[in-house]
């Protein structure tokens, strides 16, 4: 995964860790809100259900339909149709006596006794509720019983599923029930009669669990838009910020051996983008001395041992022609001569290394037909593959492309003869046009003994070989492969090798084809 990548996920997954936390955050204040109105309205029709009762005298009421028996609710069933309402009366009792009872009460049974005195009163006394199934009361637990006795004002907020009067749906409903006088029966000559009750007032959460649930769907929709944003935006703020880091991995990309003259872009940004690019000029600029300093060491000790090196050849050749040496002087200056000739062409190879590593290698450019170039150097290497028993054949599609002939014989002269001396019966020569005709593949095919996988990845090494196949009895030095490689990189090809132990070896050359115009066969050499 890419830096941007990764950048972009992490800014993505920290705005989203962020909206999550804003999102339930906003939910919880919204509920807490529904819920602290819902409350204080609730508080409000408690206060208005009294005063309503008050005035009605519910004691005095009808006894004879079922609408409207003695101490029913059911008349304020219009003053409070969207409510819940559910009174028990516990006469026996007020506030300070029940708070003293539960206080004396400190054993579990005793508290237990207390409790189902209380339950056994209020379910005698227990009015038709309003809004509620009167088969399904509501009932406080010991520990909600509790509280309701020992809170400061009588009141306690409890939710309960029940199931609706006049309905067999259950919803959840949140109720205020208050332990506390409420005014019954009729005022007589001592004023107001009060009767001590438990009084409960509540409403369906519905519609509040509705608004929470539209509430959660429109955050969940902005948390999904805004990480979809989030993340685009992370993008291509991450691609921005990583712009002067690109710029600069691409000009280190197009650095190498040949042009470490070049310097990466140092932008001003004053960050450690900035500094990485200086760092990477100032080690560039090590590399490019170092690589002077080898390329002259290599040129100027050609140079200079060309002319001690031709000279002893030449005396060695001299002694051959003109005395008349002994048998094992004769030996001896026929290999003076030999490792000489073979010191002259390590040179040149030396030489033109140098030149390809400075960027001094010069290409004749011009259009090349495969099929008769690969049959001219089939031509030429004819007689050493017939001395050694060799079938040396050209083959492939005729594919034209551009390159300089003369540099380009040379690497497939120099592969041929790789697999001549490694023992090979059968040579084969090919070009095949590659990547639409983009692009012409030059292959050297041969049977020879094969080449190990762990010696392929260094075999463009310059001085190694395979012992093996490349002996040092045989002339190599371990550069042709290295000379092959920079011509091909001149030519801004490829060379490969393919090799299966015991099965053969195939060399692959591939050029791009170059932007030729309409040829025809005369124009091509």
């Amino acid at each position: 995964m890419t830096l941007r990548w990764r950048l972009t996920l992490f800014y993505t997954g920290l705005l989203a860790a962020l909206l999550t936390v804003v999102g339930v955050a906003a939910l919880l204040l919204m509920r807490t809100s529904l819920l602290g109105n819902l409350d204080r309205e609730l508080g409000r029709t408690f206060r208005t259900f009294t005063e309503t009762v008050s005035q009605l005298q519910l004691e005095e009421s009808g006894t004879t339909g079922e609408e409207n028996v003695a101490g029913s609710l059911s008349p304020l069933r219009y003053f409070f149709p969207n409510d819940a309402i559910q009174l028990e009366e516990l006469a026996f009792y007020d506030a300070a006596s029940l708070r003293a009872a539960l206080n004396g009460a400190q054993t579990p049974a005793a508290r237990e006794q207390l409790f189902n005195l209380v339950r056994t009163l209020a379910d005698a006394t227990r009015r038709p509720p309003i809004g509620l199934n009167p088969d399904t009361p509501l009932r406080l637990s010991d520990a909600e019983l509790t509280r309701l006795i020992g809170a400061q004002g009588g009141q306690l907020i409890v939710e309960r599923d029940l199931q609706e009067a006049y309905s067999n749906r259950v919803s959840r409903y949140r109720f205020l029930v208050t332990l506390g006088p409420v005014q019954l029966k009729p005022s007589g000559l001592g004023g107001p009669r009060e009767t001590f009750a438990v009084t409960y007032v509540g409403r369906p959460l519905t519609a509040l669990q509705d608004t929470l649930a539209q509430l959660r769907q429109v955050i969940v929709l902005l948390f999904l838009v805004g990480l979809a944003t989030a993340g685009a935006g992370a993008y291509l703020l991450a691609g921005r910020a990583l712009l002067p880091l690109r710029q600069v991995q691409r000009a280190a990309e197009g650095i190498g051996g040949q042009n470490l003259a070049e310097r990466v872009p140092e932008p001003r940004t004053g960050d450690e983008v900035q500094a990485l690019a200086a760092a990477l000029n100032a080690m560039l600029g090590r590399l490019e001395a170092s690589f002077e300093a080898q390329r002259r060491f290599t040129s100027d000790a050609s140079h200079e041992l060309r002319t001690p090196v031709t000279a002893i050849s030449g005396h060695a050749s001299y002694l051959l022609r003109r005395t008349n040496p002994t048998g094992q002087q004769r030996e001896s200056l026929n290999i003076i001569r030999s490792e000489s000739e073979r010191l002259t062409n390590l040179i040149a190879s030396l030489l033109q290394l140098a030149r390809s590593d400075s960027g001094a290698l010069t290409l004749t450019r011009q259009p090349v037909l495969s099929g008769p170039f690969l049959a001219e150097i089939t031509r030429e290497l004819a007689p050493l593959a017939q001395a050694q028993g060799t079938a040396l054949t050209a083959g492939g599609q005729e594919v034209v492309f551009e390159g300089d002939p003369d540099r380009l014989k040379q690497v497939v002269i120099n592969l041929v003869g790789n697999a001549l001396k490694a023992g090979a019966r059968t040579v084969t020569l090919t070009g095949e046009p590659q990547e639409d005709g983009r692009e012409v593949r030059l292959s050297v095919r041969d049977d020879g003994p094969g080449i190990a996988p762990e010696h392929l990845a260094r075999l463009f090494d310059r001085f190694y070989r395979v012992e093996d196949s490349r002996s040092r009895d045989q002339g190599g030095a371990g550069l042709g492969l290295s000379i092959a490689k920079g011509i091909v990189d001149a030519h801004g090809g490829r060379i490969w090798l393919e090799s299966e132990v015991g099965k053969g070896t195939t060399a692959h050359v591939q050029l791009p084809v170059g932007d030729l115009p309409e040829l025809d066969e005369d124009d091509v050499p």
